[in-house]
């Protein structure tokens, strides 16, 4: 399989056994990076955060794809939106990662190394397509 189709299957296997991660997907990030928590008291009704994971799924899928162009506009965006929150460049990746490592517990041993070696490279390219275009605003 190719990267797009392991990401693609990641998530078809994610959405059949579980429905919707996004309140995993934030119980793990609070998990990791308490303080982060706070950042989304006034969203009471989860809304924040399912269009937050709504619009990182799109930019995995798109990179996975091999089209970056939209993920680079988005992740630019939010380098900047998020400075004001006191967030580092750095911290805006996060989420992805907590997405993986939620991805990797809800699969178990359906994980498989090259589902890690996939997940990993795109984080990685995430995160430099998101330096680039935070340098180039």
């Amino acid at each position: 399989m190719n990267r797009a189709e392991i990401i693609h299957a990641t998530l078809e296997q994610v959405a059949a056994r579980v429905g919707d991660p996004t309140g995993r997907v934030y119980a793990r990030l609070f998990e990791l990076y308490p303080e982060f928590e706070d950042l989304f008291v006034m969203d009471v009704d989860g809304g924040v955060r399912g269009s937050m994971l709504q619009t990182s799924l799109e930019c995995v899928i798109g990179v996975a794809e091999g089209e970056s162009e939209a993920a680079h506009i988005v992740l630019g965006a939010a380098r900047v939106d998020h400075d004001g929150y006191g967030l580092s460049e750095d911290q805006v990746d996060l989420l992805f990662v907590a997405m993986r490592d939620t991805f990797r517990d809800i699969l178990g041993e359906t994980w498989t190394p090259e589902t890690e070696t996939v997940w990993a490279g795109l984080l990685e390219e995430l995160a430099r397509i998101g330096r680039q275009a935070s340098q180039a605003t």
